[in-house]
């Protein structure tokens, strides 16, 4: 099954074509990480006007990358929610156009449960690496870390559509207090890639900075605390330079996976689910990616994150999630809308 994916939830204009919901045969992103780094953050209506401009270039491209016509396809998946309303819009209104000329069925897919499918994709191409064992599928359930700019979040994945959420940010995202720590820093936009690379060089212990929610039990998480302490703590003083800077980005960096690693340690002893995704694009942080590594050898849970280009915003997770709901027969019809406020 031959599955294109649109994804336009935020501030990448993307398209892929995914065989079998599993080996990517095109995957094309258009950031606007440029367009938006004057601004120090995403502006939704330029959002909105760029993927406009991008989305039919952008599936041309896909198309031509996995060496088909788009009448070779068997279905249309795309980004329904959550994100921005214009910038759904686009690839909603996009991809109902395309399966009504090419009478393909459309489905529309929850943004998050892209992220969740995304661990189960591999490239199909002849010097592609071999791909790592995915996770449990139906019926034997996984646990996933869904940690992105907009969400933090444990979850059961019991099989799609088949999901409970253990636990989830009180306030802020990860993701968004890498980026505001970032920019307080003086690091621009995207500051939470800055801080990762930062961090590499830097003193974790370097400055005392406080782990949200550190004798409860629950699985839910906090991070405006240390995004206060952070500003307060900048106040009055020069901002940081050199390894200053490079020992404050570390020490703040390790707040924050060592409250994501902890609750996840957490879910999988609550759980008893010795299988852990992490997805998002904050697991494309190297600082997480080594913290749960460890964890994961010195507790004995198995660990499944995807490479970072899996991990950021992309339209072959869309696909992937997508080729699952229309082989057991799910269509939106033309009244296809957008939410952008969807659960999972």
């Amino acid at each position: 099954m031959l599955v294109l994916g649109i994804e336009t939830s935020c501030d990448e204009t993307a398209a892929s074509v995914v065989e079998d919901g599993r080996w990517v045969r095109s995957d094309v992103v258009s950031s606007q990480i440029k367009i938006h780094a004057e601004y120090g953050g995403v502006v939704p209506e330029v959002a909105s006007r760029q993927h406009v401009a991008t989305i039919v270039p952008v599936l041309r491209r896909a198309a031509d990358e996995a060496a088909i016509q788009l009448a070779d396809l068997d279905g249309i998946a795309v980004t329904a929610g959550p994100g921005l309303v214009g910038a759904l819009l686009v690839g909603v209104e996009t991809a109902k156009a395309l399966g009504y000329a090419l009478g393909k069925p459309v489905i529309g897919v929850n943004h998050l449960a892209g992220h969740l499918a995304a661990v189960f994709l591999a490239d199909r191409l002849p010097d592609a690496a071999t791909p790592s064992p995915p996770p449990p599928i139906p019926p034997d359930p996984h646990l996933a870390l869904l940690v992105s700019g907009g969400h933090t979040a444990l979850i059961r994945v019991d099989g799609p559509g088949a999901t409970t959420l253990l636990g989830a940010t009180r306030d802020d995202a990860a993701g968004e207090a890498f980026d505001k720590v970032g920019k307080m820093l003086g690091l621009g936009y995207p500051g939470g890639v800055a801080i990762d690379r930062l961090a590499a060089t830097g003193n974790p212990n370097a400055f005392t900075l406080p782990r949200a929610l550190p004798r409860r039990d629950d699985l839910d998480f906090s991070f405006s605390g240390l995004k206060t302490a952070v500003s307060v703590m900048l106040q009055g003083r020069a901002p940081p330079e050199g390894q200053e800077l490079a020992d404050f980005a570390a020490s703040f960096q390790a707040a924050v996976v060592g409250v994501l690693c902890r609750k996840s340690r957490r879910a999988i002893a609550l759980q008893g689910i010795p299988h852990l995704v992490v997805c998002g694009g904050v697991a494309a942080n190297r600082g997480l990616r080594t913290g749960l590594a460890a964890a994961a050898a010195e507790d004995g849970f198995q660990l499944y994150i995807p490479p970072p280009k899996r991990c950021t915003d992309n339209a072959a997770m869309i696909a992937a999630a997508g080729t699952r709901l229309l082989a057991r027969g799910d269509r939106a019809g033309l009244d296809l809308s957008v939410d952008p406020g969807l659960p999972l």
